[in-house]
C-alpha cells in the first residue's frame, strides 16, 4: 500500500509540474513574443496552438494529475503518510483552482477566438489577448503553488516512509 501511495504523490507531483511548467512558458515566453505579432500572425497562433495543445500528451496530465492527488491523500490519510496529508490537499485544491480558471476563463476565450476565424483578427485579439494573458498568470501562480506544496509532501512522506 506504501509503494501504491508514493507512486501517487510523485505521479501527482510530476503532472504538477509539467503543468505550471506549460503555463509558466506561456506567462513568460509565448505571450511577450506573440505580443510583438501583428493581429493576423498572433491570432492564427494562438488558434494553432489552442487546436493543438489538447493532444495524447497534455490531456493525461491536465485530467490525470487530480485524480492521482486525490488517491495520494485518500491513502495517505490511511496509512503512514498523514504528516503529508495537509499539503497534499493543498497541492490538489491549488491544482483545481487552475484547473477550474483553465475551464471557466481559458477555454472558453480559446473557444471565441477559435470562433472569430480570421476576417477581423483586430477585433478577436482585443477580446482574447488581455484577459487571455491575466488569467493564465492567475492559473500559473495557483498551479506553481500547488507544485510546491507536492513537492513538500513528497519530503514529509519519505521521512514518514524512513
Amino acid at each position: 500500500m506504501r509503494l501504491v501511495q508514493q507512486l501517487t504523490l510523485v505521479g501527482a507531483t510530476v503532472g504538477a509540474g509539467l503543468m505550471a511548467g506549460l503555463f509558466a512558458a506561456f506567462a513568460y515566453a509565448v505571450m511577450p513574443a506573440l505580443r510583438g505579432a501583428d493581429d493576423s500572425t498572433f491570432v492564427d497562433a494562438m488558434q494553432r496552438i489552442n487546436a493543438t495543445i489538447v493532444n495524447g500528451w497534455f490531456l493525461p496530465a491536465f485530467l490525470g494529475t487530480p485524480v492521482l492527488a486525490a488517491l495520494s491523500a485518500v491513502l495517505a490519510w490511511r496509512g503512514t503518510a498523514r504528516p503529508a496529508l495537509p499539503w497534499i490537499v493543498a497541492g490538489l485544491v491549488l491544482y483545481l483552482v487552475m484547473f477550474v480558471v483553465t475551464v471557466a476563463v481559458n477555454v472558453p476565450l480559446n473557444d471565441a477566438l477559435a470562433a472569430a476565424g480570421t476576417a477581423d483578427p483586430a477585433t478577436a485579439r482585443e477580446r482574447f489577448e488581455s484577459a487571455w494573458v491575466t488569467w493564465n498568470v492567475v492559473r500559473t501562480l495557483a498551479n506553481t503553488a500547488g507544485f510546491g506544496a507536492l513537492c513538500w509532501a513528497l519530503l514529509l512522506a519519505g521521512r514518514a516512509a524512513g
